[in-house]
């Protein structure tokens, strides 16, 4: 069995396993978000397979991303400004977006914070833990 063929076959499992039927639309936006980590929004992944699947819409795209966020398959990033991102990684993290390129990294961090409750007498419900600067890339671009 191909590699491509394990990983859609293990995407189409998980799926199943949420109560989600695998459709070719759900399969294709699932397989995009773990064969491409770099946090793409719904323009994003819409414009990557719309050649595969003629009848895709944004609409459709985006109603895929809910029923995942809802199924825990994935999470919704929104760094700066109104910019929508999406996450298929979705083990406590921390997210780190370069200024110059745009590009957002995961990255780990102390797991205590994850494991609070509270913070000060205030409740938590989520985390979020964003950092902006320049990546190392840029930072190596503008030595040179």
């Amino acid at each position: 069995m191909k590699k491509e063929e394990s990983t859609t076959l293990k995407l189409r499992k998980t799926l199943k396993e949420k109560g989600i039927s695998p459709s070719i639309q759900r399969l294709k936006v699932y397989e995009y978000l773990f064969s491409h980590r770099n946090h793409p929004s719904v323009d994003m992944i819409y414009d990557s397979i719309k050649d595969e699947i003629p009848t895709l819409s944004k609409t459709t795209v985006y109603n895929i991303l809910k029923l995942f966020m809802k199924n825990d398959l994935v999470k919704s990033i929104t760094i700066e400004g109104n910019e929508l991102r999406f996450d298929a990684y979705t083990k406590p993290h921390a997210h780190f977006k370069c200024i110059k390129c745009g590009d957002i990294y995961d990255f780990e961090i102390d797991e205590e914070i994850y494991t609070k409750k509270e913070i000060e007498g205030n409740k938590i419900l989520e985390h979020h833990i964003y950092f902006l600067g320049i990546c190392k890339n840029c930072l190596k671009n503008i030595k040179n």
